[in-house]
């Protein structure tokens, strides 16, 4: 990537160089894309997986939960790869693991087949994931074109996330709910040959050796965790089988933080944690995912459990919420520059706070605009305005050579975030709704859900304006 750059310095070079590195921008957001949209295309296809595989509602809890604790467990080994390893490489490595294990899901004939190709599929995602960040903040200098470049990544992650229950609700009705992964077949095929043939190679690694023991036990420790956080919705908080793992979790990173002190080369310097960027950037991204996450979850069991929409209406009744949260990223940048990224972030979170609020007043009559698009909207613009300054803050305090980990630790934050927030959400609108499950007592518990995220999301603000810093490192 740096010689890519290097090359820049003739005008006949400047010319060429200028599409080269969007493009670069274009292929690390394509795969970003794939792997955000995995996180809930196949939410609406639940139902037709059942009946295809026969899938009891344990077995449809973890088609889901396989993909998100792999991804959140291996991102930061998939993030300290890249830096050791290559970018490039570990892009292609994720990517082919991803997209093969998506064609093993699509033809699954078992449930077991299923649970382990969508495992295998965060395994892949976990190292493609921190390489295309690491990949844009590489190719574009430090300044208003990196924020540009950052933003766009962003918008693309935020739109393969909104987009994942319009995509699965056309692809079911379609054809099946098998096409949910198969699509990915094709697509990443055609983004493995791009990146093969344009990517250059870039790694900032000191020709250190990936620290194992620390990969291994930050590994189990997230998947552990994870695991627990997964089992609240089902068991209850204080259940041997919630308690259990979550204890074993916290102690396995509790070990990793120790052998992490005394490695000579470790995983995650603990330094790192002590630059107020790096550490602050990722306390708001945990808070904003977990009231971000739940905000698709519950918009799209309210339209199809209360309003009686189908997969697909649910799926286009957001497709105004997507398109904000894609304007939202798009505007940050401007909005960075003239007041700089911690406003923009308060703001963003202001924002989606204000449309938090909204949504918690829904009924079990409401009309689409007041109670679906309007708050959608908001929700979803300033979650985009936010997300970008966030980025920017948590990429501009590391060295070249930690990008790779911080990069993985902005997706590990927002992920984990997200995981903890609809574990708690879900237990928190189960417990106001009760056993009866009427349209009425869903919305109590879907609107209960909500205030409690206009809480969290408010407590956020108030910790980015104390703690985050005023401006990125390059304009200090």
């Amino acid at each position: 990537m740096a010689h890519m750059l290097e090359t820049t310095g003739t005008a006949r070079g400047s010319a060429r160089a200028t599409p080269s590195v969007w493009l670069v921008v274009a292929l690390a957001c394509a795969g970003q894309f794939l792997v955000v949209l995995d996180i809930s295309v196949v939410n609406v296809a639940l139902p037709s997986v059942r009946g295809g595989l026969a899938l009891g509602e344990q077995g449809l809890q973890w088609v889901v939960n396989a993909y998100a604790i792999a991804f959140a467990g291996f991102m930061l080994l998939g993030g300290r790869a890249g830096d050791l390893y290559g970018r490039k490489r570990m892009f292609l490595v994720g990517l082919g693991l991803f997209t093969l294990a998506s064609l093993a899901g699509g033809l699954a004939q078992d449930g077991w087949q299923l649970l382990l190709a969508r495992a295998v599929q965060g395994l892949g995602a976990a190292v493609l994931a921190p390489s295309t960040l690491t990949l844009v903040t590489s190719a574009v200098p430090e300044g208003a074109a990196r924020a540009r470049a950052i933003a766009t990544w962003t918008a693309v992650g935020a739109g393969g996330g909104a987009a994942g229950g319009f995509v699965g609700g056309v692809l079911v009705e379609a054809l099946s709910w098998r096409w949910v992964l198969l699509i990915n077949v094709p697509v990443g095929a055609l983004v493995l040959a791009g990146a093969a043939r344009w990517l250059t190679e870039s790694r900032a690694g000191d020709g250190r050796r990936l620290d194992l023991p620390g990969a291994l036990l930050v590994t189990a420790g997230l998947a552990t965790l994870a695991y627990g956080i997964s089992q609240t919705e089902s068991e209850g908080w204080t259940a041997a089988a919630t308690l259990v793992p979550l204890c074993a979790g916290l102690a396995l990173l509790g070990l990793f933080l120790l052998a992490e002190a005394r490695a000579k080369a470790p995983l995650m310097p603990l330094g790192l944690l002590r630059l107020r960027s790096v550490a602050s950037a990722n306390v708001a991204m945990l808070i904003s995912g977990s009231a971000m996450f739940c905000m698709w979850f519950f918009m799209t069991l309210y339209a199809q459990n209360v309003l009686g929409y189908t997969p697909l209406e649910a799926g286009l009744a957001l497709v105004p919420s997507s398109l904000a949260v894609i304007i939202g990223s798009k505007l940050a940048p401007r909005l960075m520059r003239a007041a700089g990224p911690r406003t923009v972030a308060v703001l963003g979170t202001l924002i989606a706070t204000t449309g938090f609020g909204w949504q918690s007043t829904m009924t079990a009559d409401g009309a689409y605009l007041t109670a679906i698009m309007f708050p959608g909207i908001l929700m979803m613009l300033g979650a985009g305005v936010a997300a970008t300054p966030l980025a920017s803050l948590a990429t501009s305090g590391a060295a070249p050579e930690e990008a790779g980990l911080v990069s993985g630790l902005v997706n590990t934050s927002r992920t984990m975030g997200g995981s903890l927030g609809l574990a708690i959400m879900s237990t928190i609108a189960a417990a106001r709704t009760g056993t009866t499950r009427t349209p009425h007592s869903l919305t109590e518990g879907y609107a209960l859900a909500f205030r409690t995220g206009t809480a969290l999301l408010a407590a956020g603000a108030v910790v980015m304006w104390l703690w985050l810093p005023r401006r990125t490192k390059e304009e200090r």
